[in-house]
C-alpha cells in the first residue's frame, strides 16, 4: 500500500451499509476497485460486520474502533486481537464520533496494533491534533474537521490550509506516517485537490455508503485518486 493512493470508505452505521447490505456494498466497491489497481481501496464496516464482509471480498477490511483492553472482564469492549482474528487488516481510532480522549490509550493501541501487524488510522480534528497523533507514529493520520463531516463540503477545498499544514506537520514528526484527507469528500475534484495538497488519499463515508448508485459514486472517487 505504501506507494499507492488510498481510498478508505467508512460504512458507519447507516441503514444502507449494515448487515447484508454491508456485504452488498463492499462487493460493489470491490467490483469498481478492480478497474483502478493503482489505488488501494479499503472498506470499514461496523465491527459486527467485519467478519462477513472480510469473507465476501478480497479488498482490505478495517474495523471502526478498538478499545484499550486486555483479555478479561470487559463486557462490550472491542479487543484488537479479536478484531484481527475475524478478518480486520486495520482499524480506525479516535473518529470524531468515537473519540479516545486518553492519550495513553491511544499510544497503547498504536503499539499493540503494530505488534499484531494491524494498520492504524488515527483521526484528527485539526492541525494541533494531527501533530499530537503523528508523535504516536501510527500508519495513517486522517485529518477530518468534524464540522465538515457529511456536509458535502470538502475540507480539501474549504480549508486547504488544514490539509497542507497537517501533511507538512505529520511528515516532519513521523515521515513514515501517511496522511488521509477526510470530511465532505464527494467528487473526483475533491480527491484530486487533496492529493495536490500532499495527502496520500482520502477517508470518506456518506457519499459512498448512502449513494443510490454506490458503484457510480466509488467510480467517481477512484477516478480522482488515480489522476
Amino acid at each position: 500500500m505504501a506507494n499507492k493512493p488510498v481510498v478508505m470508505i467508512n460504512f458507519k452505521t447507516y441503514e444502507q451499509s449494515v448487515g447484508k447490505k454491508a456485504i452488498k456494498l463492499a462487493k460493489a466497491i470491490q467490483a469498481e476497485a478492480k478497474k483502478y489497481r493503482k489505488v488501494e481501496t479499503v472498506v470499514c464496516p461496523t465491527n459486527v460486520d467485519v467478519h462477513p464482509v472480510a469473507k465476501a471480498v478480497r479488498i482490505p477490511v478495517y474495523g471502526q474502533h478498538v478499545d484499550q483492553v486486555l483479555f478479561g472482564a470487559h463486557t462490550g469492549a472491542v479487543l484488537i486481537e479479536n478484531l484481527k482474528d475475524v478478518g480486520a487488516k486495520g482499524t480506525l481510532i479516535n473518529h470524531s464520533e468515537k473519540r479516545v480522549e486518553d492519550r495513553k490509550a491511544l499510544k497503547y493501541l498504536v503499539q499493540k496494533a503494530r505488534a499484531l501487524r494491524v494498520t492504524t488510522v488515527i483521526c484528527a480534528a485539526n492541525l494541533r491534533e494531527a501533530k499530537s497523533m503523528a508523535s504516536l507514529k501510527p500508519d495513517f493520520v486522517a485529518i477530518e474537521p468534524p464540522q465538515l463531516i457529511g456536509t458535502g463540503i470538502s475540507v480539501s477545498t474549504a480549508k486547504p490550509e488544514i490539509v497542507s499544514g497537517s501533511v507538512a506537520a505529520v511528515k516532519s514528526i513521523s515521515p513514515k506516517t501517511r496522511v488521509l484527507c477526510g470530511a465532505g469528500i464527494s467528487s473526483a475534484g475533491d480527491v484530486k485537490a487533496a492529493m495536490k495538497l500532499g495527502a496520500d488519499g482520502v477517508l470518506l463515508a456518506s457519499f459512498i455508503a448512502k449513494a443510490d448508485n454506490p458503484r457510480k459514486a466509488i467510480r467517481e472517487i477512484l477516478k480522482g485518486a488515480q489522476m
